[in-house]
């Protein structure tokens, strides 16, 4: 089976398995009671990297997340065993069912996986991101282009160095590649939809 995974692996086959794959790395890394910088130490990459593999950010190469995997000191049949690598036809996701995920390190951005996508030219991944009134985080950038649409509250959109002022209703859509981070300007918590939009031809 992990030899078939490393087929599709290879042959970029979509989001939904590689996402699959972040977690793992995540997981198995907690298990390990590994800090993110020690499996960055051990694999020979980038704490940064690391984190973004493991919050879907980035697709790593097939090089680079083999090591990862010798770096965890795990076997790739044990990695890959009971990885899904195909997606259902149909995909319902109730709202309990929504993932609560970490994309980096912040303060008060509360991240609610809704589904993730992989079509022919593009994987769309869907998420629900609360903002408290105490977030704060650094600007990142994505492998993928974002589309940000405010559900409720106000929120100041910072993208490569020009800051917009969204309210309830308006949208966004950015090259995430560019530095980019939201801001919560209101009094209470906001809430957005956002979709990441990641190119399986890049």
């Amino acid at each position: 089976m992990w030899a078939r995974a490393i087929f599709c692996y290879s042959c970029n086959m979509g989001g939904f398995f590689i996402l699959e794959v972040g977690r793992r790395i995540k997981e198995k890394r907690l298990d390990k009671r590994m800090t993110l910088q020690e499996l960055a130490d051990k694999s020979g990459v980038s704490k940064g990297l690391v984190s973004q593999i493991e919050n879907g950010r980035t697709i790593p190469s097939l090089p680079v997340m083999l090591g990862i995997i010798q770096s965890l000191e795990i076997e790739v049949s044990e990695f890959f065993q009971g990885l899904s690598l195909l997606e259902p036809t149909i995909l319902v996701n109730r709202r309990k069912d929504y993932a609560p995920f970490q994309k980096e390190d912040a303060k008060g951005f509360n991240y609610s996986r809704m589904m993730m996508r992989n079509l022919p030219a593009s994987t769309i991944d869907f998420a629900l991101l609360e903002l408290t009134t105490e977030s704060y985080r650094e600007e990142v950038t994505t492998d993928a282009y974002e589309f940000i649409y405010i559900i409720k509250g106000q929120t100041e959109c910072r993208v490569n160095g020009q800051t917009m002022v969204l309210e309830e209703g308006d949208s966004i859509f950015f090259d995430g590649r560019l530095p980019h981070v939201p801001k919560n300007t209101s009094d209470s918590n906001c809430l957005l939809l956002v979709l990441y939009f990641f190119d399986q031809n890049s």
